[in-house]
């Protein structure tokens, strides 16, 4: 009898591990996963973008690291975890400061989505400031 309990309960079990594993946490950028600043003036100082993402899956969506190409972007993000069909935002700031000319930078995202990780980008020109 209490093998046929073991073997119950083991077959429950793996049941309920296989029906967890199927649900997932699915991350979508909403609009463009690139953002281009266009020209901006050294002097006007840093710069800002907020873009939106959206767990399109079943279960918690967990952003659990973002890094940037480069020291003069700095990324941040929802750090809570974001319930099924809800958005969070990934908002990244570029210093122009003493980075004259055009760039694109690269910002990794890191998540339990099914996708594991994706990028995005922000781009422009910075106009050099004048003596």
């Amino acid at each position: 009898m209490k093998r046929i309990l073991f073997a119950f309960s083991l077959i429950l079990l793996t049941a309920s591990m296989a029906s967890a594993q199927q649900k997932e946490a699915s991350i979508a950028v909403v609009g463009e996963a690139i953002h281009d600043f266009g020209d901006i003036n050294e002097t006007a100082g840093p710069v800002t973008h907020s873009f939106k993402i959206k767990n399109d899956g079943e279960v918690a969506l967990v952003v659990t690291k973002v890094v940037a190409s480069c020291g003069c972007t700095t990324p941040d993000w929802t750090k809570e975890p974001i319930a099924s069909g809800n958005t969070g935002d990934i908002k990244v700031t570029f210093d122009p400061t003493n980075r004259p000319g055009p760039f694109t930078k690269t910002i990794s995202v890191y998540s339990n989505g099914k996708t594991g990780s994706f990028i995005l980008t922000i781009k422009g020109n910075v106009i050099p400031k004048t003596n």
